[in-house]
């Protein structure tokens, strides 16, 4: 067979990463292309292509090409190498793997192989000889980390094969033939463990039927019981600088009901990449009890690496959440920070001369950031097994502001939104999502509705309401003291803010350090809520505004230690009798409010 003649071509202008190309033959979009700097490839991408002329952003510093440096083009496109020991990696945004790299600083061109090609792994069978299978169908498995990985049909086979061959139980290299398929026209097609996957292009061989509406508990109270995610669902946390957005992804991924993390951090500051490197390995899994690096891949792009690498990262992530998705498994997938993205996408429209949007950003953002986002979500697989992507970005806005254009597209594509307040933060109210200016749309759903009715409680989505309720009470009664003075309103609006600060205390409020209070499963968060709703209900009296203050603390501090207290424990009862006991100080007897109704 004759061998497909390969592009070349030569560089014509040089503008920081972008690079432009006179090629001498077909060039493809996204296609990947090699420029010679003094002997040393540097891998690039096609971003656009004007008749014979190739725009291509170079994924590394271009310090260093001339004009007429040599250029081949690959003829594929951006693609990631998948199989088993992609887990428990650290990889850039190309997925190079950073473990086998030498020194302190990345080396121009040192690209270094994603998986380990000599490992052996302990092969099962799954298919038989004589089955129908078509791309993605699973063969065979092997064991990842206590994780069974899936060895798939892969994704860029078309039709349908026939297995003429499986191999038997027992150790085999990941590139070893595991299965031999036939095609159409009785060709025979090796399969091995290893597949290849493009990043910017979306997996949709999947069954089309109704998903169903399931919560994902993350074990953080502000987010599972007033702003809800569902497994497979979207949701995004913008916030301003110390916020706390890595300290509250850490929280989430560590406690999210997930059998696999992806964690890509794109364009962070070098020394936040470098304190996951160094605090991930020592994290322990509490679902397993082993450390959750196991379960864990790491994407990691600087702000100090060039833009092109940052922006492949998001997808490079993605593309491997999307094929653990294909084996029928949980992924949770976390973005910090998709501004750095959104920004690497800016400097390579400026460069293009393109028409700029607001803030100069491409005019096409608000497509791309929703086209992304749609890539998670919840699938059926060919077998009738289900698999999920549930994806949580973080924006970082300049100055806090949440106006700006990147966040303002990413709302219209995420269906979660955990705005990070400057003020809660400031006061050590964490995690600093703020109550009132965040929302779930998935609330609203009935479907969602419909589960947490069954689920949690018949009347769980009345109480959350009315909590949110409750938290705009107690802030209008806060501004109304902040103006007017402590004696300048009635004691109810001391009552009011108040009872207002026990909810935040209680359900807002959690300490990721905390043993016990880092992570509250769903039974507990009901309970607490309940707690927290009949003291809100109770009548009080006091005799001045001065012993509101006082008495409420007290109130919160027991509650504090009911959330520090193992659920049901005799400590945990202890405090909720002593807390019985408080309340029962300023509660207003029964036949008292009845008449007070009726006088008014």
């Amino acid at each position: 067979m004759k061998e497909k003649k390969l592009t070349k071509g030569k560089v014509r202008s040089i503008i920081a990463n972008l690079v432009v190309v006179e090629a001498d033959g077909p060039v493809s979009q996204n296609e990947i292309c090699y420029v010679d700097k003094d002997g040393v490839k540097l891998m690039a991408e096609v971003i656009k292509v004007n008749g014979t002329q190739a725009f291509i952003q170079v994924f590394e510093s271009t310090r260093g090409i001339r004009i007429g440096s040599d250029v081949e083009f690959t003829g594929s496109m951006l693609e990631v190498t998948l199989g088993p020991g992609v887990l428990s990696k650290n990889y850039d945004g190309l997925q190079h793997d950073l473990n086998k790299m030498e020194g302190v600083f990345l080396k121009s061109g040192d690209y270094t192989e994603p998986l380990d090609l000599e490992k052996e792994w302990e092969f099962e069978p799954v298919a038989k000889k004589g089955d129908t299978v078509v791309a993605g169908d699973w063969l065979g498995q092997v064991e990842e980390n206590t994780m069974p990985h899936r060895i798939m049909v892969p994704f860029k086979f078309k039709g349908t094969y026939k297995v003429k061959s499986v191999v038997k139980k027992g150790t085999y290299k990941a590139k070893d033939t595991i299965a031999v398929l036939l095609d159409d026209k009785d060709k025979e097609v090796p399969v091995t463990m290893v597949q290849k996957w493009p990043v910017k292009i979306a997996i949709t061989s999947f069954k089309n039927k109704p998903r169903p509406f399931k919560l994902m508990e993350t074990g953080i109270r502000t987010i599972d019981t007033l702003n809800p995610i569902v497994e497979g669902g979207t949701g995004f946390i913008p916030g301003p600088f110390g916020s706390g957005k890595t300290v509250l992804q850490h929280a989430i991924s560590k406690e999210a009901e997930a059998d696999i993390v992806v964690i890509a951090a794109c364009g962070e500051r070098a020394n936040e990449v470098v304190e996951i490197f160094t605090e991930f390995p020592e994290l322990e899994d509490p679902r397993t009890g082993r450390k959750l690096m196991e379960r864990t891949t790491i994407i990691a792009n600087t702000s100090n690496m060039p833009v092109a690498a940052r922006e492949a990262s998001v997808y490079t992530a993605m593309t491997i959440a999307e094929y653990y998705r294909a084996m029928g498994l949980k992924i949770l997938l976390l973005a910090d920070s998709t501004s750095r993205w959104a920004q690497a996408l800016r400097e390579m429209s400026n460069r293009m001369e393109e028409l700029p949007g607001p803030d100069a950003f491409p005019m096409d953002l608000p497509a791309i950031i929703s086209n992304f986002y749609s890539r998670a979500g919840f699938v059926y697989l060919n077998n009738g097994k289900t698999g999920s992507i549930t994806f949580i970005g973080t924006v970082s806005p300049a100055g806090g502001n949440l106006k700006e254009p990147v966040t303002e597209s990413t709302k219209k594509a995420a269906r979660c939104f955990y705005a990070l307040s400057q003020n809660r933060a400031d006061s050590k109210r964490y995690p600093a999502i703020d109550p009132i200016d965040s929302y779930s749309k998935y609330i609203e759903y009935p479907e969602l509705q419909d589960y947490l009715k069954k689920h949690i409680s018949e009347d769980w989505v009345e109480k959350v309401m009315e909590i949110k309720n409750h938290l705009i009470k107690g802030k209008e009664a806060y501004e109304q003291i902040n103006i007017l003075g402590d004696d300048g309103v009635p004691i109810d609006y001391h009552i009011t803010f108040w009872k207002g600060e026990v909810i935040d205390f209680v359900i807002l409020q959690q300490d990721a350090f905390d043993e016990v209070d880092r992570s509250s499963p769903i039974k507990r968060q009901k309970y607490m809520l309940d707690k927290v709703l009949e003291v809100y209900h109770t009548e009080f009296s006091f005799d001045s505004f001065e012993d509101v203050n006082p008495y409420f603390k007290k109130v919160i501090n027991e509650f504090k230690q009911m959330n520090f207290s193992d659920f049901e424990s005799d400590n945990f009862k202890k405090h909720e009798k002593e807390l019985k006991k408080i309340i029962k100080e300023r509660k207003v007897k029964e036949e008292e409010v009845a008449e007070q109704e009726e006088s008014n």
